[in-house]
């Protein structure tokens, strides 16, 4: 059940809110005894309704007494406050998250071989996601139609979002797409290149016939791979991300061999 607990007042607020309500115009020792709330607290938690702006004093009359503002007025009031609150608190991880990442940086590569697998569309999205957005260097992706199972159309927004951040960070970018990809894109995506990355001198997308699976190179030194099902081919089953210096250069000499062959996008 909501409280008004739940938009920041305590114990003491709530019940002399809730019992000046009630009451109407009241003295600090009548709400005590009508709240229970303790008359050592009383004026301080009159004090503090009155900073929320959720109650008024009568100061002319003698003793003073206090009244409720309007159930409305005073939620949309305390509501205002945890906006602005959680506003600030926003502001304040951003900065801490700023710091943190020029102070946090990544070790090399490891030379030896090490492989991550996430299952099910959701962790695969997530996984690719992660590694175009650690991308130092280059980026190069080949995407044939993806697999059952992954929403192409909220996939492609967040790919082409995580691609246009790299070219940002001064990373190169090479896509090599099926030559039925770019019709089954949003528009969105459509938009977001041509407004914004396909002029740009870091970005370059070709399109060529016959690709099959789908693999993202990062920084020449790991390569993302989705997994068919083995029970059906045009379903997804996993993406492995492979850290291997001999296999990503193996994967980019395939991929230089069908890039030299393929079509610019805009021709």
């Amino acid at each position: 059940m909501a409280n008004l607990r739940d938009l920041g007042l305590s114990e003491y607020e709530s019940r002399a809110y809730r019992a000046l309500l009630d009451s109407g115009p009241a003295t600090a020792k009548e709400l005590s005894d009508a709240s229970g709330v303790p008359m050592g607290r009383v004026y301080d938690v009159l004090n503090s309704l009155e900073r929320h702006r959720l109650a008024r004093s009568q100061a002319a009359s003698r003793p003073k007494k206090y009244l409720a503002v309007e159930p409305d007025a005073a939620l949309d009031r305390l509501l205002e406050e945890r906006k602005r609150e959680l506003d600030e608190q926003a502001d304040q991880y951003e900065a801490v998250v700023e710091e943190l990442t020029s102070e946090l940086e990544a070790g090399d590569p490891p030379d030896e071989q090490f492989w991550t697998a996430a299952l099910g569309p959701d962790e695969t999205a997530d996984l690719l996601l992660e590694r175009l957005s650690a991308a130092d260097e280059r980026v190069v992706m080949i995407a044939a139609a993806p697999a059952s199972g992954l929403d192409i159309g909220d996939l492609g927004e967040a790919i082409a979002a995580e691609l246009e951040a790299a070219l940002e960070r001064g990373v190169d970018v090479s896509l090599l797409l099926s030559e039925d990809l770019p019709a089954q894109l949003p528009k969105s995506v459509e938009r977001r290149y041509l407004d914004r990355m396909a002029d740009h001198p870091n970005f370059a997308v070709r399109t060529a016939p016959r690709l099959r699976g789908t693999f993202t190179l990062v920084d020449d030194a790991e390569v993302c791979m989705e997994v068919p099902s083995p029970v059906d081919p045009d379903a997804s089953f996993a993406m492995i991300d492979l850290k291997d210096p001999e296999f990503a250069a193996d994967v980019r000499q395939s991929f230089h061999d069908r890039w030299t062959d393929a079509t610019p996008l805009l021709d």
